[in-house]
């Protein structure tokens, strides 16, 4: 049976397509803004984190962000989020030990977060050490290792996304997405919007 896509059924041919509701689109959104803007300044960058605020409630608070955010004029949807980088995101921990100090106020609606990975082959697990030191190590120097940039985002609603890219394969249209491609991260990130 062919899964249906927004233009009708399935073709063998083609894979299918996920309708999403309002608020995963607006996350799904966000998350390919963040991606795409952090690829433009090429691989090798620290983690970068981001807190996502509702557009609307954001223009409401601030009102000549309109302009900036090429919004003057207009009403946001209500779903539409807009990302706002966070500064001084510490380089000597790791992305997942920031993330566990971190805990967002009530008018952040989201948050997302930009990391990059070395991601070894299945077949190269049983040969990992298991010091950490050793392990990055054999990592670096696997000859299949694949360098990838994860952008992962979450909402407190509970909707997830994610974008990823491979280094081998670096342009717009081979950035993979969907909403659970790095759970773990996803999951940790959602723990920083709990009240």
């Amino acid at each position: 049976m062919t899964e249906p896509t927004v233009d009708g059924p399935a073709q063998p041919d083609q894979p299918a397509v996920l309708e999403l509701d309002d608020a995963t689109a607006a996350l799904r959104a966000a998350v390919e803004e963040i991606e795409a803007h952090v690829a433009e300044s090429g691989w090798d960058q620290p983690s970068r984190l981001y807190a996502l605020a509702r557009t609307r409630d954001l223009v409401v608070r601030e009102p000549a962000l309109a302009d900036a955010l090429g919004l003057a004029g207009q009403e946001p949807d209500e779903d539409d989020l807009t990302p706002v980088e966070q500064e001084h995101v510490p380089v000597d921990r790791t992305l997942e030990e920031v993330l566990e100090a971190i805990a967002w106020p009530a008018e952040v609606h989201g948050c997302a977060a930009v990391v990059e990975r070395l991601v070894l082959p299945p077949a190269a697990d049983d040969e990992i050490p298991e010091d950490d030191d050793a392990a990055e190590e054999y990592a670096a120097s696997h000859p299949d290792r694949q360098d990838v940039r994860i952008v992962a985002g979450v909402t407190r609603d509970g909707e997830r996304w994610c974008a990823l890219r491979l280094r081998a394969h670096d342009e717009g249209l081979a950035v993979v997405s969907g909403p659970d491609i790095v759970p773990a991260l996803l999951d940790l990130l959602h723990t920083t919007l709990v009240d």
